[in-house]
């Protein structure tokens, strides 16, 4: 029986909401905070993004058993590398102007940290499919999240949305939300409700942190894929505190 984490639209909704490249596993940063200053630059790095993420899990996924284990990270970088050269070269052609706006940073989606991340999480253990799907959920996680700091910069720092004025006329467009500063603030107030939402998500469920990999880790919740919920406490200290406090 398939692993229900497995299925498509479990994979998708994980790359969505509960692992969000983004806004809970804080990754591909430098794309995210450099190139959203428009929504259409937002979409286009998280398109370009996602076209190369689905074509290297497949293929990576369909060579595992082939690829001999020392050579795994080159490989996949090799792999990766010509996906995103065959993507910078039809956006050169097709979509010059996004082409040129996102500059440096399509070339840099050969080490971008979700790609070889699921490659070396997900792509290199599981069959073609769930792999697929996969990076689809990451991409369409990666991407909307892309496109929603991209358009509050946007409408908050220039007054338009795609190009097209959405404010009044008298409408004093924030600079402040153009430059880097601006994409830390949008970024930490996303991060934030993402947080606020899945805690208030996981109280209302019980969280368990034993079923879910998490327990005593005080040193690593920084980086938690589940906000640090547990607390970084073992659960039998929990469970101690709790009857501490029932007597």
């Amino acid at each position: 029986m398939k692993d229900k984490k497995d299925t498509p639209l479990e994979r998708i909704w994980n790359g969505i909401y509960v692992e969000n490249p983004v806004f809970c596993l804080i990754l591909g940063m430098c794309p995210t905070l450099a190139t959203t200053t428009s929504a259409t630059n937002a979409i286009g790095m998280g398109l370009s993004t996602t076209a190369i993420l689905v074509a290297s899990n497949l293929m990576i996924s369909l060579l595992k058993k082939i690829i001999p284990g020392r050579m795994r990270i080159p490989s996949y970088i090799v792999i990766i590398a010509s996906f995103v050269t065959i993507v910078e070269l039809l956006m050169e052609g097709f979509t010059p102007a996004v082409y040129e706006a996102l500059g440096i940073y399509i070339p840099l989606i050969v080490v971008n940290c979700i790609i070889m991340g699921r490659a070396e999480a997900y792509a290199g253990k599981h069959g073609p499919v769930e792999s697929v799907f996969d990076g689809i959920g990451m991409g369409i996680g990666f991407t909307l999240a892309l496109l929603l700091i991209g358009s509050v910069r946007e409408i908050v720092g220039a007054g338009t949305w795609f190009g097209l004025r959405v404010t009044p006329g008298s409408y004093v467009p924030v600079n402040l939300f153009i430059l880097a500063p601006g994409a830390f603030l949008v970024m930490a107030f996303f991060v934030a409700i993402m947080n606020k939402l899945k805690i208030g998500a996981a109280r209302r469920t019980n969280w368990d942190p034993t079923e879910n990999g998490c327990a005593g880790c005080a040193a690593e919740c920084a980086s938690c894929t589940r906000l640090g919920m547990c607390g970084g406490k073992d659960p039998a200290d929990q469970g101690n505190e709790t009857k501490e406090s029932g007597s």
